[in-house]
């Protein structure tokens, strides 16, 4: 067991509602070869994609496995404080419960954060989704930030629910954290995201453009919930590019066709320090294998 600061969290409840699909006067995307495509997007109810299921070669462009959820409700001298106190509160792993209409009382899992659009996104079992309808409000226990490893000070926790972090493929050896990952990805191939200040909110996309380096990582088959190691990257004070660090993510949306997109990685686990996050392939590092739950596909 990690010995962490679990007795000094806070639980906290957060509240978002079903988004619906959204597109822009431009409905359409600009794929990177030109082609103009007008595909499912971000928001709303995916009935047919779940976490456990392959996000690549999609006729998609940023789709969101489960429920897409936000709040909209605006508050005085600052209209997206509540949804930016949702996106950053909540945590991978964290427990959904509906709190209105025909499906109140389901529960379901926080399974990724969505950044641009800042969306949290949720996994429930198929039978709440035929319940479920946009704009149903869906309450969150928010739990994990903060989270610290006391034993590992060099590495950082963001947006990780202290139980599921229990649940990880983590194991402790000669002062460093061993975790099993569906990939390894290379720094050099993220996109979108990249540069952002701070990592408790959002996501950034890794591009899956260049065919040689799709094949050499076995990128082909990335699924939404895979558990990913970013290699050379740091994401302490924000996403930069450097050797030796490390960063563990999760895989939180579809891949993409537009330039310097694809599919999207929340942050979970990241050092700085060469040698004290060693990552090593493991099929089953997938949120649904991890919570038993069943792929739609």
């Amino acid at each position: 067991m990690l010995r962490t600061n679990t007795q000094d969290l806070i639980m906290m409840s957060v509240m978002g509602k079903v988004s619906h699909p959204v597109k822009g006067a431009r409905p359409y995307v600009l794929a990177h070869d030109g082609e103009v495509l007008l595909l499912p997007g971000v928001g709303g109810i995916t009935y047919n994609k779940r976490i456990g299921d392959v996000c690549v070669g999609l006729a998609a462009d940023h789709v969101e496995p489960g429920v897409s959820t936000w709040n909209t409700e605006k508050r005085e001298g600052s209209p997206d404080a509540y949804n930016r106190a949702y996106n950053a509160l909540a945590c991978i792993g964290n427990e959904a419960i509906v709190a209105a209409g025909d499906a109140k009382g389901a529960r379901g899992v926080i399974t990724g954060k969505h950044g641009g659009i800042e969306h949290v996104l949720i996994d429930f079992a198929p039978e709440t989704l035929e319940k479920l309808l946009i704009d149903d409000k869906i309450l969150v226990k928010a739990y994990g930030q903060g989270l610290r490893l006391l034993d590992h000070p060099q590495v950082a926790v963001r947006s990780l629910d202290p139980g599921l972090l229990g649940k990880l493929p983590v194991e402790e050896e000669n002062g460093a954290l061993h975790v099993g990952v569906a990939k390894m990805v290379p720094g050099k191939i993220m996109g979108s995201g990249l540069g952002s200040e701070q990592t408790w909110t959002g996501d950034y996309d890794i591009q899956l453009f260049d065919e040689q380096t799709v094949k050499e990582f076995g990128l082909a088959d990335l699924r939404f919930g895979d558990i990913v190691a970013v290699l050379d990257t740091d994401h302490t004070y924000g996403r930069i590019y450097k050797q030796g660090a490390v960063s563990i993510g999760i895989v939180v949306h579809s891949d993409c066709f537009t330039s310097g997109h694809g599919p999207g990685v929340t942050t979970l686990l990241t050092t700085k320090e060469p040698g004290k996050i060693e990552a090593h392939l493991d099929r089953n590092a997938n949120l649904a294998v991890i919570l038993g739950i069943t792929p739609r596909v």
